[in-house]
């Protein structure tokens, strides 16, 4: 896990791929930290959170490139999370398999079934 420590409002419900899970009640979330310190692309860990989150196989999700580009996705949380000096905390929100997901710079992926990011109107 990175160096955050999961709050004391999250309760753990269980584990994927060697990484813990958490649900927020009060905001009805799920939140995971990406290991800093091991090789796992967040796109894997937000693909097999998701799928665990909704009881499904990876497989039976919507293509993740559908709705952001991995690659980008993997290559910023590389950069947040890079030895050089930074000023604030960055964070990025997109829809995935019609939940609200938010990947943190520290780490933290908080995945919201319950909701979904709105779409912008076509003008």
């Amino acid at each position: 896990m990175s160096g955050t420590a999961p709050r004391d409002t999250l309760t753990p419900i269980g584990d994927t791929d060697g990484r813990t899970v958490y649900y927020d009640e009060d905001r009805g979330t799920y939140h995971t930290w990406c290991d800093d310190r091991a090789y796992e692309p967040v796109s894997t860990a937000l693909l097999m959170t998701v799928s665990s989150v909704l009881g499904v196989e990876p497989d039976d999700l919507e293509a993740l490139s559908e709705c952001i580009d991995p690659d980008a996705l993997n290559a910023l949380f590389v950069h947040w999370r890079g030895d050089e000096p930074r000023i604030g905390d960055g964070s990025v929100s997109f829809t995935f398999s019609q939940c609200a997901v938010t990947v943190y710079a520290d780490g933290e992926v908080v995945i919201d079934p319950a909701r979904q990011r709105p779409r912008p109107a076509d003008d």
